[in-house]
């Protein structure tokens, strides 16, 4: 409880330290309203279809890799060329929803890996519970958190309850002003999130054309700059604000409030930046349990 205690203080000493420049930096960008609709198609565009027949490949088979077409028979795949589709949820009727977590990894993160007293990036408790009591969970994995924890990827690819999907190379921001991150020059968009998927389908298992904005921070844009890639964009509408709780209490209360049937939970698995999520799981796992609502992967929850 002692070690406990000391990096939830360490933790709230980062993320007050964050919150000071990302306020130096500019206001968070506005969020708007979650839609009642399941698609949010851009006016001017055609259907798109999300999905496919093939099914994913089997764990330890290799997947599918950046490049236009590869993946069109896998969850999330629209036709290349077409602007990618907004989901925020899945169908409000049945019991389902999804629980995504995010895996971020910035130049940053990776520097403070390196030196002399690394944190760590990786939240194994969170993966060793989803494994213990058999959940299924979706996770949106930057390329470089793929790199520098190869091993626990490889576990989680080789789990038949996880999808794998697609959370951009180094977390950078995909608009001008999005929190304190990064931005991306527009000419680096489409290969950053194409090189992710080559990086993730290495690995094989249950991949996905899922992807996730850093700081759910898009515009029409970066929406057109990922339009060859064929992919489904998935924000999500529980947002659990684990990165910058200081206890689980929050973290429970924010999910449980807001989650319906259909919900897409955007919680994260990068255990220094997000040091509560592993104590808060387990009360959200037994506040859906009394609610009638059953965790299933992403690409059942939206309806493949």
């Amino acid at each position: 409880m002692l070690a406990k205690n000391s990096r939830v203080l360490l933790t709230a000493a980062t993320l007050a330290l964050a919150a000071i420049v990302a306020l130096l930096v500019g206001p968070a960008p506005h969020r708007p309203p979650v839609r009642a609709a399941v698609l949010k198609v851009p006016a001017g565009h055609g259907p798109v279809t999300v999905g496919g027949t093939s099914a994913p490949p089997a764990p330890g088979q290799p997947g599918n890799g950046g490049q236009p077409g590869e993946g069109s028979g896998l969850p999330g795949a629209t036709p290349p060329g077409t602007l990618p589709p907004v989901v925020d949820h899945g169908p409000r009727t049945g019991r389902k929803v999804a629980l995504t977590f995010d895996a971020d990894m910035t130049d940053t993160m990776r520097r403070q890996l390196r030196g002399p007293h690394p944190p760590s990036y990786a939240n194994l408790a969170i993966v060793e519970l989803l494994e213990r009591e058999r959940v299924p969970a979706t996770f949106f994995l930057t390329g470089k958190w793929v790199e520098d924890y190869p091993e626990l990827t490889r576990r989680l690819a080789a789990n038949p309850r996880f999808e794998l999907a697609n959370h951009t190379y180094g977390h950078a921001a995909f608009t001008p002003r999005c929190y304190h991150l990064t931005p991306l020059p527009r000419r680096e968009m489409t290969r950053d999130v194409a090189r992710t998927f080559e990086v993730i389908g290495r690995y094989g298992g249950r991949q996905t054309r899922y992807f996730r904005f850093p700081g759910l921070c898009h515009d029409r844009t970066a929406l057109a700059e990922l339009a060859p890639l064929g992919l489904t964009v998935v924000d999500g509408d529980v947002v659990s604000g684990d990165p910058f709780a200081t206890a689980w209490q929050p973290i429970v209360r924010a999910v449980l409030s807001q989650v319906r049937p259909g919900s897409v939970i955007i919680l994260h698995v990068t255990e220094a930046n997000a040091a509560m999520t592993d104590e808060a799981l387990p009360r959200i796992l037994a506040g859906l349990a009394e609610r009638g609502l059953e965790p299933a992967p992403l690409s059942e929850v939206l309806g493949r």
